[in-house]
């Protein structure tokens, strides 16, 4: 299974969710590492891409305005992804990814 880190930027923008909010994010993380584990690709759904005009940053939608986006760092267990979350809400966070 993936591990995962999160960035003060993102812990301040999960706690400004709503609890439905929150709870979509995370239905949508569940989804999202069993891709990852499994390895055969993210589900259309999670609409998972690398942002534009940023070399390191990916993108994932979990609700019709609801994104995050994150990167991918150094193993923390031998042949897992390690996924650090950047930012978490609307289509606002892009500006600053």
């Amino acid at each position: 299974m993936p591990t995962f880190d999160r960035l003060d930027t993102f812990l301040r923008d999960f706690d400004r969710l709503t609890p439905a909010q929150k709870a979509a994010f995370l239905r949508s993380v569940r989804d999202f590492a069993d891709d990852l584990a499994t390895g055969t690709g993210f589900r259309k759904g999670l609409r998972v891409k690398k942002m534009a005009g940023y070399r390191e940053v990916w993108e994932m939608t979990w609700a019709p305005d609801g994104r995050a986006t994150f990167e991918f760092g150094e193993e923390v267990k031998p042949g897992n992804a390690h996924v650090i979350w950047r930012r978490v809400g609307t289509h606002d966070i892009f500006t600053r990814p």
